[in-house]
């Protein structure tokens, strides 16, 4: 199946953002990241699917076994295949290029599974949201699962740090977590009360996360040094961010229907989408260098990677 696909400019000068039609709204494309093959996968989080979009527009779709498991945040593991994290029947899923999917059920119940991503110990790591635990998955679908040392915390996001820990957002205890392969866990306060931070990524030097609730973008160490960088509009709702080189990083804007681009020294750019209220979520760097956003209204957005093309930009920190 051809996916449809629409260009448009949102004003005069800035880039041509690609949207192209995967899915009707009631699927909810989600999560999305670059898989083993060249390809983009994705969630389609209402729908209990998945699906892999071709940069020439091919669509594939693969039925879960479950219609209502809630698909929703998906990356490539180390063994060549798509794992991701299944909200609504705690599971974590995997997926063969092929379309082969299988699932494993995490041992703690009702524990929402949210983010994923590879580890540098060769296990997927995940999130559970309901449960206040990080969770291990080996190759074999076997799970340890390591508590956090606070209640109701809400682990979000997670990625893999420059430093060989896993960095995590806690969406509830307003904090950044961080674990070592052995299961250490130590804690890092942000400094604006009640920002509930969602997405995390690493740039290689740092970790980059976004504030949902008070409208910022944040950079923490290695050591735990934080910096906040306030959006224009504080009532964006940044979602989910994806680094594409060292100080480099991009982001969804959930709540003002853009995508944003930050520098190191904390310069913003953003772009307007082109279809209103589309509601973008994940975000990745694409095999092809643009940046490639999930529209939950049943979309994606494609970003070509180029800087200050007639959007606004402003520089601001706190």
């Amino acid at each position: 199946m051809t996916a449809d696909q629409r260009i448009a400019v949102h004003h005069s000068g800035s880039p041509a953002i690609r949207e192209i039609s995967v899915a009707d709204k009631e699927a909810g494309p989600y999560g999305i990241t670059t898989g083993p093959d060249g390809a983009l996968w994705l969630t389609l989080v209402h729908g209990g699917r998945i699906a892999r979009l071709t940069l020439d527009g091919e669509l594939e779709e693969y039925p879960l076994d479950s219609a209502e498991c809630r698909p929703s945040v998906i990356a490539p593991g180390p063994d060549g295949a798509l794992w991701f994290t299944r909200s609504q029947d705690h599971r974590i899923g995997r997926i063969t290029t092929d379309g082969e999917a299988e699932s494993f059920l995490v041992p703690t119940p009702d524990s929402g599974p949210f983010g994923i991503t590879a580890g540098p110990d060769g296990a997927m790591w995940f999130t559970q949201m309901n449960t206040g635990r990080i969770g291990r998955i080996a190759g074999d679908g076997e799970i340890t699962e390591f508590p956090l040392p606070v209640e109701g915390a809400f682990p979000a996001a997670i990625t893999t740090g420059p430093d060989g820990a896993l960095w995590f957002t806690l969406n509830q205890a307003n904090a950044i977590g961080r674990i070592t392969t052995d299961g250490d866990i130590a804690l890092h306060p942000l400094p604006t009360p009640g920002a509930a931070p969602v997405g995390i990524t690493s740039d290689g030097e740092a970790l980059w996360f976004v504030e949902i609730a008070a409208g910022r973008i944040g950079r923490i160490s290695t050591d735990g040094g934080i910096t906040e960088f306030p959006l224009p509009d504080r009532t964006a709702r940044p979602h989910a961010i994806v680094a594409a080189a060292i100080g480099d990083c991009w982001f969804t804007e959930w709540g003002a229907n853009r995508i944003g681009h930050i520098t190191a020294n904390g310069e913003i750019t953003e772009y307007d989408l082109p279809s209103p209220s589309s509601e973008p979520h994940g975000i990745a760097l694409g095999p092809d260098g643009a940046l490639w956003s999930a529209l939950e209204t049943g979309g994606v957005a494609r970003v070509a990677p180029w800087r200050n093309a007639g959007a606004r930009s402003v520089s601001v920190r706190t």
